[in-house]
């Protein structure tokens, strides 16, 4: 037994193993912060304030949250082995193609779209986790294992071809699962001096540990992050990306997630953790700054250029929601002519706005160039 879990004996005989049973929360003992992880701390809640203020204020609030989930959704599946981009996301017919990386990605946004608006009439409990994991895995890779329901059998992790003898790690059985997230419920709705950065990290190593599905775990996980960020008021939007940081630490994060577990350092996880959040919301901010610059310098090329119709200003305003663009699609959607919309690309691309996507001369794409190249860092 360690401080922070035990270990239950399961079967015996050739049937035996052992999974882990995590430390209820809160901790009974106070985790000392000493004077680095008060500096990452104070950090991280300085940037976050920071992007917080200009995420309430800048142009189309909706357009960058949209792009920024994307973001976070492309990451966060990514570490997860799905193999899509940015451009893949954003393709005008993503839906229609039967790309299952594509879909991973397109339900993690449904998903963290569906959270966001819920938390609205539920609180942070496991029937919203629950309906976010339903959505998360619908109609995809992991849908046969039972979207929307907690595991009811034992799970492990561990290297393909892995069993529960050579399993890297063994979650709570499912008794001992139940239990564990009654008390993660409890703790993430209860009032207490802890931080709310530092309690977030001990939800977030706590959910992971617990493991409570067959698939999609490390998703929800992180998806977790960003709720729990709004419905702690620290941000009103989804604009940070953390899985930005953890794919690029991957190793790490799987790591110091163990050493809690088999040496109760939570103070090296915290640290970690914080770092994440603090280089993240760094991160955000300049992306946030790059992007209203280019929209500031576009938009008054647009303007001199579209005095009177206001056509080409609408494409442009539609073009910064959906940077990739087909001349039909686009045309329904704004309800204009096909000649108007072509006419209006064609402007658009002598501006130095638009580029023609491949050498096709039928169903052509068109994308915003320099507004992708600043939200593909990272992907």
């Amino acid at each position: 037994m360690t401080f922070s879990g035990k270990y239950r004996i399961n079967f015996k005989g050739e049937m035996e193993y052992r999974s882990f049973i995590p430390t209820q929360l809160p901790l009974d003992k106070k985790i000392e912060l000493d004077d680095e992880i008060i500096n990452i701390l104070t950090n991280a809640h300085r940037s976050l304030m920071k992007l917080e203020v200009i995420s309430t204020r800048i142009p189309s609030v909706p357009l960058f949250v949209s792009m920024y989930v994307r973001k976070e959704a492309l990451l966060s599946s990514q570490i997860e082995g799905t193999q899509a981009t940015l451009d893949d996301i954003l393709d005008p017919d993503a839906e229609k193609n039967n790309n299952i990386n594509v879909e991973e990605v397109i339900n993690y946004i449904k998903a963290s779209d569906y959270s966001i608006e819920r938390l609205k009439t539920l609180p942070i409990c496991k029937r919203l986790i629950l309906e976010t994991h339903e959505i998360l895995l619908k109609n995809i890779r992991g849908g046969e294992k039972n979207p929307g329901e907690f595991r009811n059998s034992q799970n492990w992790i561990g290297p393909g071809g892995s069993t529960l003898k050579n399993a890297r790690y063994i979650p709570p059985n499912v008794e001992d699962m139940n239990i564990a997230l009654d008390n993660l419920e409890k703790y993430i709705n209860s009032q207490d001096e802890t931080d709310p950065l530092i309690k977030i990290a001990l939800i977030h190593y706590q959910f992971e540990t617990i493991h409570p599905f067959l698939d999609g775990n490390g998703r929800i996980g992180r998806l977790l992050i960003n709720l729990l960020l709004r419905d702690r008021e620290i941000l009103t939007y989804p604009t940070l990306y953390i899985s930005y940081y953890l794919k690029r630490n991957r190793i790490e994060y799987y790591d110091r997630l163990n050493e809690v577990r088999e040496k109760d350092n939570y103070v090296q996880w915290i640290k970690f953790f914080l770092k994440g959040i603090f280089e993240s919301a760094e991160d955000a901010l300049s992306s946030i700054d790059k992007l209203i610059a280019l929209h500031d310098k576009n938009m008054e090329i647009v303007i001199q250029e579209d005095s009177r119709e206001k056509s080409l200003l609408r494409l442009f305003e539609y073009i910064e929601k959906k940077p990739i663009i087909e001349i039909n699609k686009t045309a329904k959607e704004l309800d204009y002519t096909y000649n108007t919309v072509s006419k209006n690309i064609k402007k658009l691309e002598n501006l130095g706005v638009l580029k023609q996507s491949g050498a096709a001369k039928r169903n052509r794409n068109f994308v915003y160039e320099d507004y992708l190249n600043i939200l593909r860092k990272d992907t």
